[in-house]
């Protein structure tokens, strides 16, 4: 998520193993990767990833990553196919990827307008 304007540049969806760190690490986009600051949680594998010039391991205390926590709750609220007790849940991973593709292009286009 870009902190300025707080659109979300990429995402990857799959656990935190080290495999799917690089490929997350490879959707983001190239300006960002040679200048941009990443925040994370404390998890080693980022560290792994990341140049260590560009990544800042914090602890929640810290406050850097409250905006992305906020993005992902307001996606639980709003994609009921994330939920699993819902009604509208689904087992197929493809669903959620492309559910998700959506609800970002929703998101960043309001976040231009607001």
């Amino acid at each position: 998520m870009d902190a300025t304007t707080r659109q979300i540049m990429a995402f990857h969806v799959r656990d935190r193993r080290h495999t799917n760190a690089e490929h997350r690490w490879a959707k983001i986009p190239h300006a960002y990767c040679q200048h941009a600051t990443f925040y994370t949680d404390q998890y080693v594998i980022y560290a792994k990833v990341m140049p260590a010039a560009q990544h800042r391991a914090i602890s929640t205390l810290a406050r850097k990553t409250n905006h992305i926590e906020r993005c992902n709750n307001t996606l639980r609220q709003r994609v009921s196919r994330l939920v699993r007790e819902a009604l509208a849940f689904s087992k197929e991973l493809a669903h959620h990827i492309g559910t998700i593709k959506l609800f970002i292009c929703h998101y960043n286009l309001t976040r231009v307008a607001a």
